[in-house]
């Protein structure tokens, strides 16, 4: 079973006081639970020497490894999976190359979308954005009815972005939400651990009998 609950996703330049896979680190320690390598602007070979450094510290706390939206890293490195939009590799050709045995995300914005990543072999679902963010401005607003149609037809695990924060954690409680992906609250923070610690608490008091 993958623990979703507390989703990093990365963004090297967005905390200036350690290098991308001591935040990492730090952000395990404080109780996140799976980390997605999101490095936006960057190309393959970039985007592998960030990953395999982070990978290193993934491996030490058993903590699942995904990259965004590049088949390539993923093989290359043999990382655990990989989170697609609806504009990247769809989700049936992810599954073909990677095989039965790896993570397979996929971002949905509505149940349509979420019935076809289903047939089509996601582990899980990324709903969102939830909220405007400051990291994805452009990404369409998911309507909280069709949150709703999406948690309750759906079998895989649930995990929800953008706009995802302290302030907003508790307007899921009693949802059955399987993790909250967030960037900013966790990396922008002066002390990594402790603000992923909070969140992390904030995480387990919505909790009900999730996926």
């Amino acid at each position: 079973m993958i623990d979703y609950s507390l989703y990093l996703c990365t963004d090297s330049n967005m905390n200036s006081d350690y290098e991308i896979q001591e935040c990492v680190r730090q952000a395990i320690i404080g109780g996140v639970t799976i980390v997605q390598v999101r490095e936006k602007n960057k190309n393959t070979d970039e985007i592998c020497s960030i990953a395999s450094e982070i990978k290193k510290v993934t491996d030490v706390y058993n903590v699942p490894l995904i990259i965004n939206d590049n088949i390539e890293a993923v093989t290359r490195l043999n990382a655990d999976g990989i989170h697609i939009g609806q504009d990247d590799i769809s989700c049936l050709e992810a599954r073909k190359i990677l095989g039965e045995s790896k993570i397979v995300g996929v971002t949905v914005t509505t149940l349509d979308q979420a019935k076809i990543a289903i047939e089509q072999g996601a582990t899980y679902l990324g709903v969102g954005a939830i909220y405007k963010s400051v990291t994805k401005r452009e990404a369409k607003v998911v309507d909280h009815n069709e949150l709703i149609k999406i948690l309750e037809f759906c079998n895989i695990p649930i995990v929800v972005i953008g706009g995802i924060n302290s302030n907003t954690i508790p307007n899921f409680k009693n949802m059955n939400v399987s993790g909250y992906a967030m960037i900013r609250p966790i990396l922008g923070q002066k002390d990594i651990t402790e603000a992923a610690r909070k969140l992390k608490t904030l995480v387990l008091s919505n909790k009900t009998n999730v996926v």
